[in-house]
């Protein structure tokens, strides 16, 4: 067999692995921080909590775990496809969706296999976290917490 019939069939088994993965239930491999996996009975509140502590344990931030929780609660109610009505604020720390875009290319890392949605909890935790160990609580800083 001719090496290009080779590769195409390679390529051809590859796609048809990942197809199948996709369409069987399977979550794909998401290499990077904070790659946790939601437990069958966790809550989506619960889960969206301990991909926040985990940011904050990778990230050291103002007021640690308490007021990175506190502020969610108060954005979103620790819900990460929480949205503004007007669709302007996404996320578990309601980014603006102007400014996601930017921010998500800023804070992250290609070979994280990050979701670049705003609405993805794990995604949206480590943007802020990263954001906030840079730089603080400023765009929160309304929030009491």
């Amino acid at each position: 067999m001719g090496r290009n019939r080779r590769l195409a069939i390679a390529a051809v088994l590859a796609a048809a692995v990942s197809m199948s993965s996709s369409t069987a239930g399977a979550v794909p491999s998401r290499p990077g921080p904070c790659e946790l996996t939601r437990g069958a009975d966790e809550s989506v509140r619960h889960f969206a909590g301990r991909l926040i502590r985990c940011a904050v344990a990778t990230w050291d931030v103002p007021g640690g775990a308490d007021k990175a929780l506190c502020i969610a609660a108060r954005e979103s109610g620790l819900h990460p496809g929480a949205q503004s009505a007007t669709g302007r604020y996404l996320g578990l720390y309601q980014h603006s969706a102007k400014y996601w875009p930017g921010r998500y290319e800023s804070w992250t890392e290609p070979d994280w296999g990050l979701d670049p949605s705003a609405l993805s909890g794990r995604t949206n935790a480590i943007v802020t976290m990263r954001m906030v160990h840079a730089s603080g609580w400023g765009p929160w800083k309304g929030i009491g917490c």
